[in-house]
């Protein structure tokens, strides 16, 4: 080894700085809002079209399919005092959605405002006229050649009608995506039920002596669970159904049709927005076929519901009631 003498110095290395390469870092992936949950998803979740199916509620159609991957679910009163579905999917398309039943005089005021396409076994013929006289694409089980519809053999007619759900919505990807229908808040507890609302624990929705649905919070899960009739409301694989946001609204009955109920859609009316274990007053109105369900506190603001889904209890004036327990 040799050492340095005098005042010479070492001499340094010299080093490179490199710069990152801007190529390099990944873009963040491009987001939107669900426009019927509120949630926020990869943009091309929110590209196609909504998917409404007629959902049948008998006790021979327990447990329903694909009913828990709704985004929105109206329960409306039918005749004899029993109670369907209308389901609405858009953020996540089961393959197969099922029993699928008849429509009804409503479905088309209730329907229309989402647009894509809707999805029925079929019905009284002024019934049929009424929702293809709509703009949304209907997909018909009576006069279905595509092969879309089938009935399975586990389960006994007419309560066995399931829609090849996925298939449709894919023949009709051009369709558009339907507009937001309510307002959301990121949380629930920025809702508008979990900063202005009263402390609620179950609610009860009477339609008929033969209907009527509770909801029961349930901290743990941050969700409301549902029963029918007194007993618990599963799923295919045994779970119990769960809705984030849970609206009750008081309808008129429309006698038009005799026997067939017609809930009125277009008009105004009271409910009641839970979220969070709280409920808070309202009012809805809807202005026409096409308009969606508005929906305001009692100081006239807009309510803005939690990021989630959403059940809508349609329960009739007079003859229903609704019980809120604290």
């Amino acid at each position: 080894m040799t050492a340095c003498t005098g005042s010479e110095a070492p001499t340094a290395t010299p080093t490179a700085t490199v710069e990152p390469s801007a190529a390099a870092v990944d873009a963040p992936a491009p987001l939107a809002i669900a426009p019927l949950r509120g949630t926020i998803v990869p943009a091309g979740k929110t590209a196609n079209p909504s998917l409404a199916v007629k959902i049948d509620n008998h006790e021979a159609a327990r447990p329903q399919i694909a009913l828990e991957r709704a985004d929105i679910v109206f329960e409306e009163l039918v005749e004899g005092g029993l109670t369907r579905y209308v389901g609405v999917w858009q953020s996540d398309i089961p393959d197969a959605i099922g029993p699928v039943r008849s429509i009804r005089p409503m479905d088309p005021d209730i329907i229309t405002p989402f647009g894509g396409i809707v999805a029925y076994s079929g019905g009284q013929q002024v019934f049929v006229d009424m929702m293809k006289a709509t703009p949304v694409i209907n997909s018909v089980f009576d006069y279905d050649t595509t092969g879309l519809f089938s009935r399975v053999a586990d389960r006994d007619a007419p309560h066995n009608v399931v829609l090849k759900a996925a298939e449709l919505v894919g023949r009709n990807a051009s369709v558009a995506p339907p507009v937001q229908q309510f307002a959301y808040a990121g949380t629930i507890a920025a809702s508008t039920a979990g900063t202005d609302g009263s402390p609620i624990t179950q609610i009860n929705a009477r339609f008929s002596s033969a209907r009527y649905p509770g909801w029961s919070w349930d901290a743990a899960s941050q969700a409301y669970l549902r029963s029918q009739e007194g007993a618990p409301d599963l799923d295919t694989a045994g779970a119990r159904r769960a809705a984030t946001n849970v609206l009750v609204l008081r309808v008129d009955i429309d006698g038009t049709y005799g026997e067939v109920p017609k809930t009125v859609m277009i008009g105004s009316g009271e409910g009641w927005v839970s979220a969070g274990g709280k409920t808070v007053h309202a009012a809805w109105s809807k202005a026409g076929q096409a308009d969606p369900i508005r929906l305001v506190d009692d100081n006239g603001v807009t309510i803005r519901l939690a990021a989630g889904n959403t059940w809508i209890e349609l329960v009739p004036n007079g003859t229903g009631s609704v019980e809120l327990v604290p």
